[in-house]
């Protein structure tokens, strides 16, 4: 059985928030600004995780924003899926190894990792590879931030930083390993 390779790409203010602290995003700018890769890193993913207050963030959008990629939703309480229009969704539950081993098992590969929670515990138990961090200009002074307290070091390598003309700066790394 191969293994997955996880991947997280995300908005967060320059000051580290990837959400207010109602879990509003409105400072991320109207369709990303401009295109930074977003459409370039999604063409390459055959799974997304995502967390329920992601899922159920996306649920009010004229248009369900994964197109036909499968979509797993984590939970541990039942979730309504009737208001998906269109999408292919379904639910698990269970730490993130226990996840990881059914995705693999279930055939993913590429999976985008996505929501403030979810990442966090994908970090922590080392299943991420590869972080791609969009600093949006502006400060917003508090909300949810992108990491959590961690039990040690995560080393990165620096892949590559791009800047854009709308004041989007992203940046890529590689996960090499955590410590401690």
């Amino acid at each position: 059985m191969a293994a997955i390779t996880a991947s997280v790409f995300v908005g967060v203010s320059v000051d580290g928030f990837i959400a207010r602290p109602n879990g509003e995003f409105d400072f991320l700018l109207e369709g990303g600004g401009e295109p930074h890769g977003y459409d370039e890193f999604m063409a390459g993913i055959d799974t997304l995780v995502i967390g329920r207050k992601t899922f159920e963030s996306v649920l009010p959008y004229p248009k369900w924003p994964y197109g036909d990629k499968r979509v797993v939703v984590l939970s541990s309480r039942p979730i309504d899926f009737s208001r998906v229009r269109g999408g292919k969704v379904e639910q698990m539950e269970g730490d993130p190894a226990e996840i990881a081993a059914k995705l693999a098992s279930s055939g993913a590969r590429n999976v985008y990792v996505d929501g403030g929670i979810t990442v966090q515990r994908f970090l922590q138990a080392g299943l991420i590879q590869r972080l791609t961090i969009t600093r949006v200009p502006v400060l917003i002074g508090g909300g949810i931030p992108l990491f959590g307290a961690l039990p040690g070091d995560v080393r990165l390598r620096h892949v590559a930083t791009q800047a854009y003309a709308s004041g989007l700066v992203k940046t890529e790394y590689q996960v090499l390993a955590k410590t401690g």
